[in-house]
């Protein structure tokens, strides 16, 4: 199940998992599954009985993240926002919704989002572009393809506050 993660991802799910491996034996108890993969920005609705193992939890991560669309529930929040439906919303705007809803951002976290995804903070953003461009997969090979810090992590907390945009 590994070969659909990158190993940043991978990282990060071990990282929230072991977090949940109270005995350290490198499983989890299938109560805290569903708030690792929260944490890790999914949104799970089975329920689940015993332990799990790291396994058996990256093949559990990758079906609940193959059901859901993070790139459509962006555009969708972004759309909304947009009230004249021109396809782009003032930047001012998005980083007043991303600092201050939700799960909020730092503004040096929007200011990093907003220099990988070329946007002037002055400006207006057509949200299409980016949401493409805060979509795209980290470059494994070229690490300076990408030059922030913008992390899986910032990816879920845009995700996470697609109902409130």
């Amino acid at each position: 199940m590994a070969k659909f993660f990158t190993p940043v991802q991978i990282n990060e799910f071990k990282e929230c998992f072991s977090l949940y491996d109270k005995k350290q034996k490198g499983k989890i108890v299938a109560k805290d599954l569903i708030t690792v993969m929260r944490c890790l920005g999914t949104s799970p609705t089975f329920e689940k009985t015993g332990e799990l193992d790291f396994s058996t939890f990256l093949t559990m991560m990758h079906r609940q993240m193959q059901q859901e669309d993070p790139k459509a529930e962006i555009l969708e929040a972004l759309r909304m926002t947009d009230k004249q439906k021109k396809g782009y919303i003032q930047a001012s705007e998005l980083r007043a919704k991303l600092t201050m809803l939700g799960e909020k951002l730092t503004n040096k976290e929007v200011d990093e989002l907003f220099k990988e995804a070329n946007v002037k903070s002055n400006g207006t953003v057509n949200y299409e572009e980016f949401t493409q461009m805060v979509t795209l997969p980290r470059s494994i090979t070229d690490p300076s393809a990408m030059t922030g810090e913008f992390t899986l992590h910032t990816m879920n907390v845009m995700v996470g506050r697609c109902c409130i945009l």
